[in-house]
């Protein structure tokens, strides 16, 4: 069976990161799989005893890839319009040289972007398991590259920004499979990385099919998921504080959804983006939101307003939801 351009990168992936990162590190491969694991990883973690706001964790992740020569992008349109209504990765940012066939991207850099998904993994009742939102921010650092070795420089340099975030290594793991997936025009190799029991988030090369020189990575976590790790608190404490118990768990999801929607000017309608909005304000309990949505809509925009400027401010936003639920 001839060798597929994926499978040469794949079998070139163990000796590229043996060669990036510390000698500390254990690495089994076998065949298909690969995981690297810190020989002291039965060491007791210990959170940290106050959990830094979420500024600080934005800024601290900020310095910590300037300090790997990696600077911050402005972060990409909410409304997409290509294969998604919604932006809903970073790695979009990628589209003109992954799906196009064009040197050159959106965006390249550091990228905490908002984005919309719905696909977050449910449990039983239909409700969102913890570690999974509708929106977030999708921290990412994604940019071309013209060899492996740039690609192994990258995880390395995220290992140690984890380290500067008070993510001991001993703690960290990754893994994944040595084989390539295809999504259209668009090839990659996907390896995991976690924190103790809980994953991270990935790191991912990626080609296209018809240009397999126009290497990228698209390196990426949640601003959400790495306090989670961090902190070991309780999600759902985490994300809305002292609005935790005020609501059932998915309308505290659709108001925090529908503040960035509204607050990048998507607007309820029948169709497109706007429909999206629409379907997430329909799915807030109209006799929990009865007294008015406004305390956590200011809340939720003081959180979005980390990552970019809103259009309108948030009573506008409140008003417009609640003209939308007609309370």
């Amino acid at each position: 069976m001839k060798q597929t351009f994926g499978d040469e990168l794949a079998q070139q992936i163990p000796g590229v990161l043996r060669a990036a990162l510390s000698p500390h590190w254990e690495f089994t491969a076998d065949g298909r799989h690969i995981e690297i694991r810190h020989p002291n990883r039965g060491s007791p973690y210990r959170p940290p005893r106050r959990p830094p706001a979420w500024s600080e964790l934005l800024d601290s992740l900020e310095t910590g890839f300037a300090r790997d020569g990696v600077a911050r992008d402005a972060c990409l349109p909410l409304r997409w319009a290509r294969e998604t209504e919604l932006t809903i990765s970073a790695v979009q940012a990628l589209d003109p040289l992954l799906k196009d066939g064009q040197l050159r991207t959106y965006r390249s850099g550091f990228l905490p972007q908002p984005v919309v998904r719905f696909t977050g993994q449910r449990d039983a009742t239909g409700h969102l398991r913890d570690g999974f939102l509708t929106s977030f921010v999708n921290i990412s650092r994604v940019q071309r590259i013209d060899n492996l070795e740039e690609y192994g420089a990258i995880l390395d340099g995220w290992l140690t920004v984890l380290s500067q975030l008070g993510f001991h290594a001993r703690h960290l793991g990754i893994k994944g499979k040595l084989s390539s997936w295809r999504r259209r025009q668009v090839e990659g190799i996907t390896l995991r990385f976690q924190h103790l029991d809980r994953t991270l988030g990935d790191i991912v090369l990626l080609w296209n099919t018809e240009h397999p020189g126009h290497l990228a990575v698209d390196l990426g976590s949640g601003l959400e998921r790495l306090a989670w790790a961090r902190t070991q608190e309780r999600w759902h404490q985490l994300i809305y504080g002292r609005f935790a118990e005020a609501a059932p768990p998915t309308t505290l999801d659709a108001i925090r959804t529908a503040t960035l929607l509204l607050g990048h000017g998507i607007t309820p309608a029948a169709r497109g983006a706007a429909g999206i909005t629409r379907r997430v304000i329909g799915s807030i309990d109209r006799d929990t939101a009865r007294l008015g949505v406004g305390a956590l809509v200011r809340e939720m925009y003081g959180y979005w307003s980390l990552v970019g400027v809103l259009r309108a401010p948030w009573p506008e936003i409140a008003r417009a939801m609640e003209e939308e639920m007609r309370l």
